[in-house]
């Protein structure tokens, strides 16, 4: 079941949402490079994170699946926001160069096909940046905060299926390395604590932050390749000599 756009709002109102975004941005702020005239596309809820990178974008849009609901967004301008199939998104091939995914690929009905559309409107070379509850993590099992809901990953799962979509993985990062504390005197250990398991225990992280990259040729197994040749017939023409 798909989270709802006002329980993600107010989330991120809240004091845990406020320590979950700075733990969140700054993992992305680790992987995240400039890119000169950027088209970038959030695909989820990714507003408390386009804030921080749009600046540096040339445009920037954020689709938010139906089954969401949509907000607007930027507040004071003219609206970025668009609700979507995110099976079905409404660009040409090739039109953008970075997706940011955040509360999205948790509820896709089919992440293949979601990634496979990714994989369509990428730019060669372009990159996709994703946000998902790391199956692990203590995040994925209280459901008083969105990563609690949803289908949660593990590295080797989301790497597998990055494979499958046509993606090479070229960065990973952990955020929500603290428990989400739901009394506010204990947020004060947040940043501590997120500092302290980076290097403590970062495989119990909340979220796994995944950046790939568009991989525009299929490798194909040479096992593969040698069985198809073994079964191959080509004609063979015989010499007939020249004509006198």
């Amino acid at each position: 079941m798909n989270a709802d756009i006002v329980d993600l709002r107010e989330f991120y109102a809240s004091p845990l949402g406020h320590a979950a975004q700075r733990a969140v941005s700054a993992a992305l702020g680790a992987l995240w490079r400039p890119l000169p005239d950027e088209r970038l596309v959030g695909l989820g809820y990714c507003l408390p994170y386009l804030d921080r990178f749009r600046a540096d974008a040339e445009r920037t849009l954020a689709f938010m699946p139906a089954a969401q609901g949509a907000i607007r967004w930027p507040v004071g301008g003219l609206s970025a926001t668009a609700m979507v199939d995110a099976e079905d998104l409404p660009l040409a091939d090739s039109s953008v160069d970075r997706i940011l995914m955040a509360h999205s690929l948790e509820f896709a009905e089919n992440p293949s096909n979601l990634l496979s559309e990714c994989w369509r409107v990428l730019a060669p070379g372009g990159h996709v940046v994703i946000v998902v509850p790391n199956r692990r993590g203590v995040w994925s099992r209280f459901e008083h905060t969105p990563f609690g809901s949803g289908r949660p990953w593990s590295r080797s799962q989301l790497l597998s299926l990055l494979r499958e979509a046509m993606f090479t993985a070229c960065a990973t990062r952990e955020a929500l390395l603290f428990p989400p504390f739901k009394r506010r005197s204990l947020l004060g250990l947040a940043a501590t604590m997120e500092r302290c398991g980076r290097d403590a225990w970062p495989i119990f992280s909340g979220v796994i932050v995944m950046e790939a990259k568009k991989q525009l040729y299929r490798g194909v197994p040479v096992a593969s390749a040698r069985r198809e040749r073994q079964h191959v017939r080509a004609p063979v023409l015989a010499p007939q000599g020249l004509p006198s």
